[in-house]
């Protein structure tokens, strides 16, 4: 975490904030203009306290006060959101005794910011949150570092309850990153893994986390699950240069629907390198936040693929674009095979395996 604001009201504030900035050399500190000195590392403010926090709350993605918790909370009510979009908030006492988690724990990261100072300044960390203190899954943070997505949030508080609770919770993963719960460390004595989808759906679990890049037919299952989407699906674009970006959505959504997989497991697009890059798959990339990567024709005359084309060989030089460029970006293994759309675009589906 490199955008960090350190919000100091004291002169004690300020020397601990200047040794904080020692060990965190991107963070800044913020103190009031009436301690002004000489020293350059930090920002004076001549507006009021209140006014500042509600600068800072918005423009950083975390805030470290060194000063009363309660004054805290006080000074960041009017400004707090969601905590999709809060900002970390961390409070630590004047002395540098406790560092507290205060806001957006998970999801914002201040529980793991907490840690990290605290192990700076030799502090007591104060971590509330029920699934750390009981040592269990977080429900809202599994696969975060990798970069999952959930696919509905609407879930995760009611699951979230079940997993503290210590009632029963049925897990089914078919694709992702498989480390995903801490190393070396057992998994809590109220999950159950099971092998398919069937199983867990007739087990008498309470919820589910469910880690797949398939769709999720059955609307009761859904209701009771959290459903991660690890990126693990590669789009293989075969197109030429006046391809449209609403032709290259029309195709993939109905391969993503086709073929019941989930769009927010899309890693990336893969394609030919050519001269000039096609402006309607760079827009789609854009739109969707999905990396494009290119691959030269001579690397992809190399992947041997299912369904050659003589039309793509007359026009690239190569049997295959679509299904070529899914195979070598994923490094694993087409599961969607060659899909046509007129005039001139071909999708093929990859996954990668992890």
């Amino acid at each position: 975490m490199e955008k960090v604001a350190i919000l100091v009201i004291t002169k004690n504030g300020v020397a601990l904030a200047l040794s904080l900035k020692k060990h965190f050399p991107l963070w800044r500190i913020f103190a009031p203009s009436k301690f002004s000195n000489e020293e350059k590392e930090i920002e004076w403010f001549d507006e009021s306290t209140a006014c500042k926090v509600g600068e800072l709350f918005k423009t950083n993605e975390a805030l470290v006060c060194i000063f009363s918790l309660g004054a805290v909370i006080r000074l960041i009510a009017p400004h707090i959101r969601d905590k999709k979009t809060d900002p970390a908030v961390v409070v630590i006492d004047d002395t540098g005794t406790f560092v507290i988690s205060t806001l957006s724990g998970h999801l914002g990261g201040a529980n793991n910011l907490t840690e990290n100072i605290a192990k700076v300044l030799g502090a007591t960390p104060v971590i509330t949150t029920a699934a750390d203190v009981n040592k269990t899954i977080a429900v809202d943070l599994v696969g975060k570092e990798f970069g999952w997505e959930i696919e509905d949030d609407s879930t995760v508080t009611k699951v979230s309850a079940f997993m503290v609770n210590e009632e029963k919770i049925g897990i089914f993963q078919d694709a992702g990153e498989r480390d995903w719960w801490a190393p070396k460390r057992e998994f809590p004595k109220n999950v159950v893994f099971y092998n398919n989808i069937e199983d867990l759906k007739n087990s008498d679990c309470k919820g589910f986390l469910i880690i797949t890049d398939r769709q999720i037919e059955n609307a009761e299952l859904s209701k009771r699950a959290v459903v991660y989407r690890p990126k693990t699906l590669v789009i293989g674009v075969g197109l030429h240069w006046d391809t449209t970006k609403s032709n290259i959505k029309e195709g993939i959504d109905f391969c993503m629907k086709k073929f019941k997989l989930a769009q927010k497991s899309i890693a990336k697009f893969a394609s030919i390198r050519k001269e000039d890059s096609v402006q309607g798959l760079q827009e789609l990339a854009k739109e969707m936040s999905v990396p494009i990567e290119y691959h030269e024709k001579e690397k992809l005359a190399q992947i041997s693929i299912p369904n050659p084309s003589q039309t793509v060989q007359s026009l690239e030089g190569i049997p295959s674009v679509s299904e070529a460029a899914a195979i070598r970006s994923s490094a694993g293994r087409l599961i969607v095979e060659k899909q046509k759309f007129p005039p001139n675009l071909t999708i093929a589906i990859a996954r990668i395996i992890k």
